[in-house]
């Protein structure tokens, strides 16, 4: 299956309790072939509204932090852990992860990024089976291992948490964000060409 067929299967799924309360799914958005991939928690307002991710203040942001690095949103995928919208904008519930993560291994396998980056809390401790918070795993170089082939992780802040915290002093959340899609935007001119390995998925569990 690829992508489009991967979105349009997902499109019309009603496995967890976050189904019927939303408007839409919010499947992923970008290009197929990334080299690089983000990875959020859920969908929020504008997001259920429209089935865009990160379309609102953050995902200008988002768009923001890239762009300064000479990345835009055209060259990279974006997607979430979970599909639908949790109501009022709460954190995605382990039972809803667990049904819904599956369509985020796939996106994964059939992307075949060359390196993931994780945003805030919940992608991260999907991504590494970790309960430890963004505070400490921002910054530092994982392996995303639930592919048949590990995949660079970098963890760093969500752009909401950025929009919270706006202080840009030396060691501030968005100093740390600038040191962080830097070495992003190193480690990918330093990687060679993405090659056609196929990635399978492993037998994982839920942190």
């Amino acid at each position: 299956m690829n992508l489009e067929q991967l979105g349009q299967t997902c499109s019309t799924c009603t496995t967890c309790k976050l189904a019927p309360t939303r408007q839409n799914v919010v499947f992923g958005e970008g290009n197929s072939d990334a080299r690089l991939m983000l990875i959020g928690e859920g969908p929020g307002q504008e997001e259920d509204r429209t089935s865009r991710p990160f379309v609102g203040q953050a995902g200008q942001l988002l768009e923001q932090i890239l762009g300064a690095v000479g990345i835009t949103r055209s060259e990279v995928y974006i997607g979430n852990v979970v599909k639908c919208r949790p109501p009022n904008n709460r954190n995605p519930e382990p039972d809803e992860i667990a049904s819904c993560d599956h369509w985020l291994l796939e996106q994964i396998q059939c992307i075949r990024p060359q390196i993931i980056i994780t945003l805030g809390n919940v992608p991260t401790q999907w991504a590494l089976n970790t309960s430890l918070g963004i505070t400490k795993t921002r910054g530092t170089w994982a392996e995303f291992t639930k592919l048949s082939h590990p995949i660079p992780l970098l963890p760093m802040f969500h752009p909401a948490y950025l929009l919270r915290n706006a202080i840009r002093t030396v060691g501030g959340p968005k100093w740390l964000t600038w040191q962080d899609i830097k070495a992003v935007k190193a480690t990918l001119e330093a990687l060679p060409e993405k090659t056609n390995a196929p990635l399978e998925i492993k037998q994982t569990k839920l942190f």
